[in-house]
């Protein structure tokens, strides 16, 4: 694997990143965890606008499917001790002037959500780190999973008409980890939490209760779900536990249930708070990309190395801190992973070739 590394961009405590569809044509956005901008790229990495300076404190983005110029995003969650007036935001570009960005609904403590299709209704999936907060470091309220049908007409909703969450699921402590499932033809979800790893089906019909499977019950940060290893069962690949410094691979065994295959050998005091997380296929290779924000601050993409039997891994960075990473492929047909690198107010984009 070759890289070529160029930064594009200086952003104060860089976060969260997301594809977007703008003017026809495909760019990303890059936002701040702080009170600082959102920015909008080309795939090439030119940036094209400023969608906000302020007030950041953004988790997470995503396009509203079906939609261009359009996306949803967190705002105002700054820490966990910082989050009780956190939102969802509604962010359109608007014909010859700048962004709209009014409130789509208030979720205290909001650190994920998605949008997933299913039947051609499109539901809100929006996961709370905490439902309380009183002095810093307070967990005495566990987390929460909140739903709704998302409209196709978003313009009723302001801040005093708001779309309106219902809970379908409590009792998720430290509830902070969130990847997109395709399967069987529809979205689900990955949510990760201190009570293990929950998937998130949507109703197969309208008005039906959502369907939730508990899959591991170790706690954990973030997961994603994907067939690594090429024998059509998806391995469940964990980061453990809360922002945690450990990083292993199950396999579905004979009984339907998800045993250790492989944990990244790094001594852990190296790998603290791993964060970034993203399941993909790299160069044509099932992969996942993964970085930590404390210890040696590397980024490596690990893969199933069939010859070994085993897992190997490569270095996309080293010491930046990345705090999630994005991949895609540009029209040209090559591969491209964004990388937030938090810890040295770095956007990173990487073009990646086969040696």
């Amino acid at each position: 694997m070759k890289i070529e590394k160029r930064i594009i961009s200086k952003l104060n405590k860089c976060y969260a990143i997301t594809r977007l569809t703008y003017q026809g044509k495909p760019a990303f956005l890059v936002a701040a965890e702080r009170h600082d901008p959102c920015y909008l790229f080309s795939e090439d990495g030119e940036r094209l606008d400023t969608v906000w300076t302020e007030p950041g404190g953004v988790m997470s983005m995503t396009p509203v499917p079906g939609t261009e110029n359009t996306f949803l995003a967190v705002h105002q969650f700054y820490s966990p001790d910082d989050s009780k007036e956190a939102k969802i935001v509604i962010a359109q570009k608007q014909d010859g002037e700048g962004w709209s960005i009014r409130t789509l609904c208030d979720a205290p403590f909001v650190h994920r959500f998605g949008i997933l299709c299913r039947g051609g209704i499109r539901y809100l999936l929006v996961c709370c780190l905490k439902t309380g907060h009183a002095y810093d470091d307070d967990w005495r309220s566990p987390g929460a999973c909140y739903a709704a049908v998302l409209p196709e007409d978003l313009s009723p909703f302001h801040e005093n008409h708001q779309l309106k969450l219902m809970p379908i699921q409590i009792g998720m402590l430290k509830n902070h980890g969130y990847s997109l499932l395709h399967k069987d033809g529809y979205d689900a979800a990955v949510v990760g939490c201190e009570e293990g790893v929950f998937v998130f089906n949507p109703p197969a019909a309208a008005g039906e209760p959502w369907k939730i499977d508990h899959i591991l019950s170790v706690p954990t940060s973030d997961a994603v779900l994907m067939d690594f290893d090429g024998d059509g069962l998806d391995e469940l690949s964990c980061i453990a536990p809360f922002h945690g410094d450990s990083l292993v691979i199950y396999h579905l065994d004979v009984h339907g249930n998800y045993v250790p295959q492989w944990k990244l050998s790094q001594p852990e005091k190296e790998t603290g708070m791993i964060h970034a997380t993203w399941a993909c296929n790299l160069l044509g290779t099932p992969s996942w990309i993964v970085g930590w924000r404390k210890g040696t601050r590397d980024t490596i993409v690990i893969h199933w190395d069939k010859e070994a039997g085993t897992y190997v891994f490569d270095y996309l960075d080293k010491n930046t801190g990345c705090a999630n990473a994005m991949h895609f492929v540009n029209t040209r047909g090559e591969d491209v992973v964004i990388g937030t690198n938090r810890e040295i107010d770095e956007v990173a984009m990487y073009l990646i070739k086969a040696d």
